[in-house]
């Protein structure tokens, strides 16, 4: 049996204006993650925001007021260095509170460099890359065998795509015609040694997916109603959907945006305070 089902988010959905708004609310929430002594990595999770905003406030089914609701979509942030991009945005959707959130980093923080399920709206302890797909498969296929209307979406770095258990996974899961899953790849084209293309080339990743047997579709990852768009179209004939996401890293901070020196980040009070300005449109460039 295969679930082909409409997923509507628990929540009103927002116009896109709120969600752009939203999106820069998060951003400054990084940057202050990023100004702790212990940093953050900075350019995956400032390029996923437009990504984990559509996917929590217009596409899964989802609740701050019921996190463990069985009935609810699940979502695995597989590349999870992006940790500090998921908090902001669980943060901005009423997942955890900014003053809870303050304690990143600090001895017995529960918000660590790479999330956790004491964290609530986290589905899976991720960061070992190459995870995420093969617990999103393991997902997927419980739902079909206990025949929840789940869905279940995992967002992976590009660079990750390097890993095998990857596409282990994505074989399996065309196999078993788990349409119940969707593969988000970020796709920014950085990895922290430098282009995807020139570690091991990824392209052409759409046909690689398809290949697999997947449905493929891409968007602008910055792009909320493209993305809304792609995200909430139901699944063909069986098959899984992978949704390529072309991102900018360090999306919004032009001093880093699109560079490989944007994985990670420890800003200085001053150099914070830079990025804050340079995100909002209203001071120095350099950060």
């Amino acid at each position: 049996m295969t679930l082909s089902v409409a997923h509507a988010p628990s929540m009103t959905e927002p116009a896109s204006g709120d969600l752009t708004a939203a999106a820069l609310r998060v951003r400054e929430r990084v940057l202050r993650l990023c100004a702790t002594p212990d940093g953050a990595h900075a350019g995956g999770s400032l390029s996923e925001v437009e990504i984990l905003l559509t996917l929590y406030r217009r596409v899964l089914r989802v609740s701050p007021e019921r996190p463990d609701d069985p009935d609810r979509d699940i979502f695995v942030l597989s590349k999870g260095h992006g940790a500090a991009g998921l908090y902001a945005v669980l943060a901005e959707c009423g997942f955890l509170t900014d003053e809870a959130l303050a304690s990143y980093g600090t001895p017995g923080s529960r918000f660590l460099a790479h999330p956790t399920t004491v964290v609530p709206g986290v589905e899976a302890a991720t960061g070992s890359l190459g995870h995420g797909l093969p617990l999103g498969v393991g997902f997927a296929q419980a739902a079909r065998l206990t025949g929840t209307a789940r869905r279940c979406v995992v967002l992976t770095g590009d660079g990750e795509l390097q890993e095998g258990s990857v596409w282990e996974a994505a074989m399996a899961a065309s196999s078993m015609g788990l349409d119940a899953l969707t593969a988000v790849v970020d796709r920014n084209e950085l990895q922290i040694s430098g282009g995807t293309e020139s570690v091991v080339r990824l392209e052409p990743l759409a046909d690689r997916w398809r290949s697999f047997g997947w449905t493929v579709r891409e968007a602008d990852g910055h792009d909320i109603d493209a993305l809304t768009e792609v995200l909430s179209a139901p699944a063909e004939g069986g098959r899984p959907t992978a949704v390529i996401a072309h991102t900018r890293k360090g999306r919004g901070v032009p001093a880093i945006e699109g560079q490989t020196k944007s994985h990670f980040a420890k800003l200085t009070p001053r150099a914070h305070a830079r990025a804050v300005r340079s995100l909002r449109g209203t001071g120095e460039e350099s950060a």
